[in-house]
């Protein structure tokens, strides 16, 4: 039985309460804050010391189970995508572990035994990846079931390095249905593209040697990351799956693009999404018929862009890993594209593409890494409902990305009745609470010190304790969780 409704009927989410203002991060740092205002945004979040990818997800999980009513016995798809896991072989199933552990204490029913657990990882796309099994498990041998997909993860950077200000803590689960409530997916028409690229963003666990385990035993996750050349990653690869979508749909690339009533990206930092967005619409001009041409010629010669170097540029993929191969990972392969979209950035047609719902909300958070694109979906639906739009039958753009290098961009459409399950997500609900933390306590958090905060709030998972391996059975750094009363 194959369904072509197959969706997203809602959406909950979960930040800690521990907030960066990033004009006192800058104050700290030496920084200027318009620029990181400009750039990056305005705040972030920080998990608690005792707080990891799994009790997030928990909560985020345990939170949708409640506001969208549903029936947990009808799960028989529970998918993580994350790459913070603590636990390199358990996942997904430490969630529904934790999440039954409560609906059994509130004697509910808890999420079906003939259930899959599955987790994954690939950088930040690991949530999306999870949402296409998902809706292929729902299309299939799942068909009178639903899913739950959630989407977990903690950003954090070394002192000093450029990535700092680009942190960030959370999660967001997203229920799935085999007649979608809010979005359904057309992933027939969706666009795929995957590379190898090296010393872009990594995370090898040589990092972790040497590390002294603390009292909640949470190894730091700084990654290894080139700038430069992570950009040049991934412009690339949304390119590449660019061109994969604009194959597969029937009206030119241009006028797909601009029918989008709105484009939501994965978002490591505001600028980022912002140059992603630009490389796609200057891509389908790019592929486009005479007039598209022409449109482009007039936004280079505006820009004082060499025309024809940008047609080469996004008409020729280069071969990215060759920079690696040559050491020389600070070069420019799209100098001329770069700048134009820049330029474009500027412009009235960029502000009709780059959508502003959410936009505030997300400059709040950070970086969420598998948890970004979601969350940015959830905050721009509820954006969109309280301002009153009627988005019924329009369509959306959704674009992941994930380091190493791999992006999914999926079209999806709103549903009649959309603003009912929209009504549930609360988006705004887990932005408040928030407590802004100083330098001290930042210190203490980002290096996991003893003295570091601790987060027990009521309903939110988090770790009582840590084996020790004195028990009667063998539980050297298993973690024990406790749902906060």
């Amino acid at each position: 039985m194959i369904c072509s409704n197959i969706g997203i009927s809602g959406f909950a989410s979960y930040l800690p309460p521990h907030r960066v203002q990033l004009s006192q991060w800058c104050q700290w740092s030496g920084d200027r804050f318009e620029k990181v205002k400009t750039v990056v945004g305005t705040s972030f979040r920080m998990r608690g010391v005792n707080e990891n990818a799994y009790t997030m997800a928990a909560t985020a999980v345990l939170r949708l189970l409640q506001q969208y009513n549903v029936d947990p016995q009808k799960i028989g798809f529970f998918g993580l995508g994350t790459e913070s896991s603590t636990d390199n072989s358990a996942g997904a199933v430490i969630v529904k572990g934790m999440v039954n552990q409560a609906l059994k204490e509130r004697g509910n029913a808890q999420i079906s035994r003939a259930c899959e657990v599955p987790e994954f990882k690939h950088a930040c796309l690991g949530g999306v990846y999870a949402l296409k099994a998902a809706s292929r498990f729902l299309s299939t041998d799942g068909h009178d079931r639903i899913a739950i997909v959630v989407c977990s993860d903690i950003a954090e950077y070394e002192r000093t390095s450029t990535g700092e200000p680009t942190q960030g803590a959370g999660a967001v689960a997203m229920l799935l249905e085999p007649q979608a409530k809010l979005l359904k997916f057309d992933l027939r028409i969706s666009g795929s593209a995957s590379s190898y690229r090296g010393p872009d963003f990594r995370k090898p666990f040589v990092r972790f040697m040497g590390q002294a385990p603390g009292p909640y035993m949470q190894p730091r996750d700084h990654p290894i990351f080139n700038g430069k050349y992570s950009t040049t990653c991934y412009v690339d690869e949304i390119l590449a799956a660019g061109r994969n979508l604009f194959s597969r749909i029937t009206p030119r690339p241009s006028v797909f693009m601009r029918s989008m009533v709105a484009n939501f990206l994965h978002r490591p930092y505001q600028r980022m999404a912002e140059t992603g967005l630009a490389f796609l619409f200057l891509l389908s001009l790019a592929l486009g018929d005479d007039d598209d041409i022409k449109e482009l010629e007039r936004y280079a010669c505006d820009a004082s862009v060499d025309f024809n170097a940008v047609i080469s540029e996004l008409k020729n993929p280069p071969e990215v890993y060759q920079l690696v191969e040559d050491e020389n990972i600070s070069e420019d392969l799209y100098p001329n594209t770069s700048n134009l979209a820049k330029h474009l950035r500027n412009s009235a047609v960029f502000a009709s593409l780059m959508t502003d719902l959410g936009d505030a909300e997300m400059k709040e958070v950070g970086n969420l890494y598998t948890a970004s694109l979601p969350a940015w979906m959830a905050a721009g639906i509820e954006s969109a409902l309280k301002a009153g739009k009627d988005l019924s039958g329009t369509q959306i753009l959704t674009l992941g990305y994930g380091s190493g290098d791999a992006a999914e961009i999926i079209p999806m459409t709103f549903v009649d009745g959309w603003q009912t399950a929209a009504s549930k997500i609360a988006f705004d609900e887990s932005l408040a609470g928030a407590a802004d933390i100083n330098e001290q306590d930042y210190a203490a958090l980002h290096d996991t010190t003893h003295n570091a905060l601790l987060t027990q709030q009521s309903g939110v998972f988090y770790i009582d304790r840590v084996g020790t391996g004195d028990a009667s059975y063998d539980n050297r750094g298993i973690e024990y969780y406790k749902l906060g009363s």
